[in-house]
């Protein structure tokens, strides 16, 4: 459980998270934040969350990850029983896409 200075810190990041305009500047400030290594774990789990949530396979999940099957299984409880974060953003990019195609359509360029 985290204790109040943890929950602080926590809450101060994701403050700054918030504070981000864009994938450039998201990039810049992960990649300040973060070890390559610890960035490119982070990738594979969201990697993993989004195949696990078009029902791929594990074996599939992790021969394309690198991640052990313990993870994947992590990944897959978190996404079906977790605090719902995986799902709120798969679906918001779900939702942009479909947005996008729809706006292509209208202009006769899908």
């Amino acid at each position: 459980m985290f204790t109040i200075k943890d929950n602080k810190k926590i809450n101060d990041l994701m403050d700054a998270i918030l504070l981000l305009k864009n994938s450039g500047e998201a990039k810049k400030f992960f990649r300040d934040l973060l070890t390559e290594k610890e960035l490119k774990e982070f990738g594979n789990r969201w990697k993993a969350a989004r195949m696990l949530s078009n029902d791929i396979l594990y074996i599939r999940i992790e021969k394309e990850t690198g991640l052990s099957s313990t993870t994947v299984a992590r990944i897959s409880k978190w996404l079906n029983n977790g605090k719902n974060g995986y799902n709120l953003i798969i679906k918001r990019i779900k939702a942009s896409a479909n947005h996008h195609s729809q706006l292509l359509v209208g202009k006769g360029l899908r």
